[in-house]
C-alpha cells in the first residue's frame, strides 16, 4: 500500500523512468547474502541467452541444427504437422516483422528460420499452440523465438472487450506498458487460420528466485521488491492517485490480500493432493519431466 502511495508523489515522467535494478535489490539484502546472488548475476550475464541454451536445445548431428526433443515439454509433432508448423512460421514471420520498430526489423532480417518445435509452457496456455523457433545468423549464431497463441482475456466477461482487437497485440502492448524494459523482439501476428499469436525471445537474461530456500527475512525482502514492481506497473498502466485513494490509509486492503493469499495456498495444496491421489491408481495419466 505504501508503495502505491509513493508513485502518487512522483512526476509522471519520473514514474516512467523508475526501475528496480540489480544494484537496488542487492542493497536490500543482508551483507552475507549479496555475494551469492552477485555470482549468479555475473554468470547469467556473462554470455547471451541464446549461447546459454543452444547446447541444451539444439542437436547438430548431421550438420543441420535441429531443436532437440525433450518430451514432454519440447518435441516435434508428427512430420505432417511439423511441416505445417514450419510453413505457417514462414508465412507469418514477415507480418510479425512489421510490428517491430525499424531497427529491430533489421536485426530480425539477419536471421533465417531453420527449425521449430512445440513447447509446452504454463497452465494459462493449456490448449493453445506454443512453439519455439530456431533462427540462425549467417555467422552460425542462434536466436530462439517463442511463439505463443493468444486468446481473449478472461477479464472480458467482467470489464468488456479490449481496446485492441488483436489478442496478441493486447498482450504485447500490456507488457510494453507495464515493464520497464520489454523484450527487443516482442511483437504479434495473425496465423493463416485467424489464430492470434505473439512472439518474443525464448529466454533473455533472467534469474528465478529460489524461494524454497528463503527464510522469513528473505521472503519479506522479496515481497517488498515484488510490491514495488507491481505498484510501478499499476502506476504506469492505471491511475496511481485513484488507486492510492481506493487503498486508503488503513490496513483493510493489506489484511484482505493476506487472507486471499492464505486461502489460495490452501486451495493449491488441496488441488495437488487430489491430483496425486488420481495419479497413483492411474485415473489420470501424467508425464514426469526429467
Amino acid at each position: 500500500m505504501n508503495r502505491a502511495r509513493e508513485f502518487t508523489e512522483m512526476d509522471v515522467l519520473e514514474t516512467w523512468y523508475a526501475r528496480l535494478d540489480e544494484a537496488d535489490f542487492l542493497a536490500m539484502l543482508p551483507a552475507d547474502r549479496r555475494a551469492g546472488l552477485q555470482k549468479r548475476i555475473v554468470k547469467a550475464t556473462a554470455r547471451s541467452s541464446s549461447e546459454l541454451v543452444f547446447p541444451k536445445l539444439v542437436d547438430t548431428t548431421g550438420g543441420q541444427p535441429r531443436i532437440h526433443d525433450r518430451p514432454p515439454t519440447i518435441f516435434h509433432p508428427d512430420p505432417a504437422i511439423a511441416a505445417g508448423n514450419m510453413e505457417m512460421l514462414r508465412q507469418v514471420l514477415p507480418k510479425y516483422r512489421e510490428t517491430l520498430i525499424e531497427d529491430r526489423r533489421i536485426l530480425l532480417d539477419r536471421y533465417e528460420l531453420v527449425d521449430a518445435a512445440v513447447k509446452v509452457v504454463g497452465i494459462g496456455s493449456v490448449g493453445t499452440l506454443c512453439m519455439v523457433a530456431l533462427m540462425m545468423s549467417i555467422a552460425g549464431h542462434p536466436l530462439f523465438l517463442q511463439v505463443k497463441e493468444a486468446n481473449a482475456s478472461v477479464l472480458e466477461a467482467y470489464v468488456g472487450k479490449s481496446a485492441y482487437p488483436h489478442h496478441g497485440e493486447r498482450v504485447v502492448q500490456g507488457q510494453r506498458l507495464m515493464q520497464p524494459a520489454s523484450d527487443l523482439l516482442l511483437g504479434w501476428v495473425t496465423g493463416p487460420e485467424g489464430r492470434h499469436f505473439y512472439l518474443r525471445q525464448l529466454r533473455d537474461v533472467k534469474l528465478s528466485p529460489v524461494v524454497e530456500t528463503y527464510d522469513a527475512e528473505m521472503l519479506s525482502i522479496y515481497a517488498k521488491a515484488c510490491g514495488w514492481v507491481l505498484a510501478r506497473a499499476h502506476a504506469k498502466a492505471g491511475d496511481p492517485w485513484t488507486i492510492s485513494g481506493y487503498l486508503g490509509k488503513q490496513d483493510e486492503f493489506d489484511k484482505a490480500m493476506g487472507k486471499f493469499a492464505l486461502a489460495y495456498a490452501d486451495q493449491a495444496e488441496r488441488d495437488h493432493a487430489a491430483l496425486a491421489a488420481a495419479v497413483r491408481p492411474g485415473i489420470i495419466e501424467v508425464n514426469l519431466e526429467r
